[in-house]
């Protein structure tokens, strides 16, 4: 029987083609990935007992790997199968997201590894969004989009044919897992012929620009290639140093002592030239805005009741100052953020004792040796047995993700569309159920502090 290769293996080789790739199309990207790859060398120099928790908790490998990227399907179809696909890969969708509420007409989810080995082995996310026709108003164009999508493939053959080996098989050997690799890259490769012409490019355009992006082309190009730094106020600041233009604000939660949650920024998104069909059987020049540069820092996965507090007090800044596409307030903005997030704690201790972020515990040296007379958790930990670290947020912010597109593309229209959350919509669509984002993070947790706890158990109690 052919050795199978494991899921975590094949999402390895296909996130490092993925950055072969985009490196190849997008060349500020490189340039990108060498700042980044500074700073957190920098960072890690700097700060010493980060680097030491890192290694403690075998995450310092996982950050100069470390990966997201984003695309946008259009039909139910490209959904099911995209889930299918990259199930192969070890990846599984968590999280339900409405963007709607943000001005942009899509929902989505995120496809990515689940279990802790998984994730330091690899941790590659997409974030993939499905477009909602239903909430364009013109309803001829709506069936003109429909009509459109409707004749394309976005899989190839050979992409299809071994993501049915290897459900049916239960996984590939080496040589169709690097034939696999190498056939679902092509569904994200980008093309500069549409298939459309130039007239209904420019009117999906006006309808919204991501509609324009997703019906148009052959299929949904990586439109971002994230890495992962630990100074994302640093790479900010030295991306002009590296010919970069980055977009006004970080996206997300201020500066902070212990990060929570996700911050992002970007470089503003290309102007590439598309050739568009000219009815006549020839092709027209023209341009296409999507694809961007994107650095994420990332800090602890918070609680529904941290959740609840984070988007409330981002509510109260955006109520003081709402932050311009075009960057004309950032200072402001800033300003406003960082004054009100005073009101979320930022000591881990404290974010721990009001139950607003999700830990994972461990025995320290003293609890790996010592006999504790107590069994309580929090005294295991005052008094030095058990210690604790913030279980990374691996998953995606949507107000976020929309500053994020609303600002690289220039659109200043920033367009409004009644919020409209419909998630057994997407989940019939996607063919199954997303997980539960807060269910997932309280799981791994119970069973750190269980593990912690049994080994105690398992010692005699001291006199």
């Amino acid at each position: 029987m052919t050795a199978r290769v494991s899921a975590s293996d094949i999402r390895a080789s296909f996130s490092s083609a993925m950055s072969l790739m985009y490196r190849e199309e997008v060349p500020a990207y490189g340039t990108l990935m060498e700042l980044v790859a500074r700073v957190n060398d920098e960072t890690l120099t700097e700060q010493p007992a980060l680097k030491e928790r890192l290694q403690a908790t075998d995450n310092l490998d996982r950050i100069s790997e470390e990966r997201h990227g984003a695309i946008r399907v259009g039909t139910a179809q490209e959904l099911a199968t995209m889930r299918r696909t990259f199930a192969v890969m070890g990846m599984y969708p968590v999280g339900y997201y409405d963007l709607s509420t943000a001005g942009v007409p899509v929902h989505s989810t995120a496809f990515r590894p689940l279990d802790e080995e998984a994730l330091k082995h690899n941790s590659f996310r997409v974030f993939t969004s499905l477009l909602r026709l239903d909430l364009i108003a013109n309803e001829s164009l709506r069936d003109e989009a429909h009509a459109v999508l409707a004749k394309r493939q976005i899989f190839t053959a050979g992409a299809l044919a071994l993501t049915e080996k290897a459900e049916r098989e239960g996984g590939l050997g080496r040589e169709d897992a690097a034939r696999f690799v190498a056939e679902v890259l092509e569904t994200f490769r980008w093309h500069d012929k549409a298939n459309v012409g130039l007239s209904m490019y420019h009117r999906l355009h006006d309808a919204h620009r991501l509609v324009a992006d997703v019906v148009s082309f052959k299929g949904p190009h990586i439109n971002h290639l994230t890495p992962r730094t630990l100074d994302i106020d640093k790479v900010q600041a030295l991306m002009p140093d590296y010919g970069i233009a980055t977009k006004a604000v970080v996206e997300g939660p201020p500066i902070r002592n212990c990060p929570i949650l996700l911050r992002q920024t970007s470089f503003k998104a290309l102007e590439e030239p598309v050739s568009f069909q000219d009815g006549k059987g020839g092709w027209q020049a023209g341009t296409h805005t999507a694809r961007f540069g994107e650095i994420e820092q990332r800090g602890v996965a918070l609680t529904p009741k941290g959740r609840a507090l984070y988007d409330k007090l981002l509510d109260d800044t955006r109520k003081i100052v709402r932050p311009a596409a075009d960057g004309s307030n950032a200072a402001a903005y800033e300003a406003a953020l960082a004054e009100v997030f005073k009101g979320f704690p930022d000591d881990w201790h404290s974010i721990r004792a009001e139950g607003l972020g999700y830990f994972s515990y461990s025995l320290s040296e003293k609890g790996l040796k010592g006999i504790p007379a107590v069994s309580d958790m929090d005294r295991l930990i005052a008094e030095g047995y058990i210690c604790f670290d913030p279980i990374v947020y691996e998953d995606f912010l949507p107000v976020s993700a929309a500053g994020i597109f609303q600002s690289n593309l220039g659109d200043c229209a920033q367009q409004e569309f009644v919020a409209s959350p419909n998630q057994k919509r997407f989940e019939a669509d996607l063919g199954a159920e997303v997980l539960n984002e807060f269910d997932h993070y309280a799981g791994i947790e119970k069973a750190s502090v269980e593990a912690c706890l049994n080994a105690l158990k398992a010692r005699p109690a001291a006199e």
